[in-house]
């Protein structure tokens, strides 16, 4: 199994959590935004979005860039790929059980026909 770093996984999922902050990731896949516009579909209040935002960026889930007073928020993917990998580690443990579990029931429909 692939070693991951627990701490990494832990706010990745803690951040991936809330709803808002899923939101404030499906904005940024379309591209690098500021946080105004990030906060513009929200009816909260700036600094609160602004925590979701730190959230995420200490999840590394975006990275900001200051240009001035404006503040660009990137989508980092590398935090997403490493979940992805670890739920994937999974999902092939479940998938073996499973066609063991199919081939079992199949010997059994078997031996009931005969």
């Amino acid at each position: 199994m692939v070693k991951y770093i627990a701490r990494s996984l832990d706010r990745t999922f803690a951040a991936l959590a809330d709803p808002t902050r899923r939101r404030i990731l499906e904005h940024l896949a379309g591209g690098d935004r500021c946080v105004t516009d990030l906060a513009r579909p929200y009816r909260m209040s700036l600094p609160a979005v602004s925590k979701h935002l730190r959230v995420l960026e200490r999840a590394g889930l975006v990275r900001r860039k200051r240009d001035g007073r404006v503040h660009h928020l990137k989508l980092e993917a590398k935090p997403m790929q490493q979940a992805e990998a670890w739920i994937g580690e999974y999902r092939k443990f479940w998938e073996d059980n499973f066609d063991r579990l199919d081939e079992y029931l199949k010997q059994l429909q078997a031996k009931e026909k005969k």
